[in-house]
């Protein structure tokens, strides 16, 4: 499965195993809390999701 360069993705998109960043999800929403990782967008009362720029932002800038 290719990243998509514009949109949104959903969490099961952006980390491992089918996801470019090699974290888990307790990992993953941890670093959103300290600013790591981007803030996400609620989409709807239970879809949440983050715009495609930022990730690739966050790989380009290097996965602390």
């Amino acid at each position: 499965m290719s990243f998509p360069t514009t949109g949104f993705v959903r969490l099961s998109a952006i980390i491992s195993p089918r996801g470019p960043i090699p974290v888990s999800k307790s990992t993953w929403w941890a670093g959103v809390k300290d600013g790591r990782f981007p803030k996400p967008i609620k989409l709807g009362p239970r879809i949440t999701a983050w715009r495609v720029q930022d990730i690739h932002s966050l790989i380009e800038s290097g996965v602390r």
